[in-house]
């Protein structure tokens, strides 16, 4: 399969269409993530622990609906036990993600969240360095620089340290390393994920139904059918950044990574009304003058031909 994705590179004047494919799919995927704090508050009065319980339960339904559909059953039980290790470390970093976004956003702390989406280019940036061995210029290390000084003037702003965004913004890096490691077909690889961790999400939610907690089934039917339309929410933008992370270097996934706080700063600011002070603003001035910088350094011949080379993986 990979011979194919050359040839296709090839048919079109030398543009690699397995990476522009990952570039177009991880935009989606940040812009659908960008949009989730209108989402979750519509599932209150159900908590984070139950959103979360039922994003996993429902994600598996789609995915199951999706394999029967394609016919693939066959390729997920053929997936090898060293894969499944990818799987489950995957699955259990983004599920704490999920639960710990839903419990910020829905905390009234959106701007909260997009510092750690902020964060989290940055994250990925030096795990891709470190784990991957990819290079970054000089410009560019100066661009993480910069943005390790925003984030510590964000710090300084918020006046605390920052817990809920430094364990959004490493729990989704982890995840990301994870997806690059694994060399299995996006959509057999998230059926995995919440297959493997399913089970504990559903004793969660019979948990919570026993003991009176769960609201599945006491505040309506539209209640209902919105917790369960979860895990399509949930599902479509994880296959989108699947591919991006497996066909893209992991640093230029990390910088997409900005779509996603810029739409949530917009929510909090403009629909929830949160406030931020001068120090702030200055923060997420700098942390943008580092996307810039990254940006305007990455476009040299140099590291043009850095990430061509590496960004050629075809999952097929």
């Amino acid at each position: 399969m990979r011979g194919s994705s050359e040839g296709a590179g090839d048919a079109t004047g030398g543009v690699d269409t397995s990476v522009a494919g990952g570039v177009t799919a991880g935009i989606a995927a940040y812009t659908l993530w960008g949009f989730f704090p209108a989402f979750f508050p519509l599932l209150e009065p159900a908590g984070a622990l139950e959103i979360l319980g039922n994003r996993i339960v429902w994600s598996l339904v789609v995915m199951a609906i999706v394999l029967t559909v394609m016919r693939r059953w066959r390729e997920l039980l053929a997936v090898d036990r060293a894969s499944w290790g990818w799987i489950f470390g995957a699955a259990v970093f983004v599920s704490a993600n999920w639960g710990f976004y839903v419990y910020t956003v829905n905390s009234g702390r959106v701007t909260e969240a997009a510092l750690g989406y902020t964060i989290n280019p940055l994250v990925s940036v030096l795990l891709g360095v470190v784990i991957f061995r990819e290079r970054l210029t000089r410009p560019q290390w100066f661009a993480v620089a910069l943005a390790v000084v925003a984030v510590g003037v964000l710090t300084i702003g918020y006046g605390h340290f920052p817990s809920l965004s430094v364990i959004l913004a490493m729990s989704f890096g982890l995840y990301g390393v994870f997806k690059k490691k694994l060399r299995v077909d996006p959509v057999i690889g998230m059926t995995g994920e919440v297959a493997v961790i399913a089970p504990f999400a559903l004793i969660l939610l019979v948990w919570l139904g026993v003991t009176g907690a769960g609201t599945f089934t006491g505040h309506g039917a539209g209640h209902t059918v919105l917790l369960i339309s979860s895990g399509l929410v949930t599902v479509v933008p994880l296959l989108l950044f699947a591919v991006a992370a497996q066909r893209i270097p992991l640093a230029t996934v990390g910088m997409l990574q900005y779509i996603v706080p810029v739409l949530q700063m917009a929510w909090g600011l403009v629909v929830v009304g949160e406030r931020l002070d001068a120090v702030q603003w200055l923060g997420f001035a700098l942390i943008w003058g580092a996307v810039i910088a990254f940006t305007l350094a990455g476009r040299s011949p140099r590291r043009a031909h850095v990430v061509k080379s590496k960004a050629v993986v075809d999952p097929t």
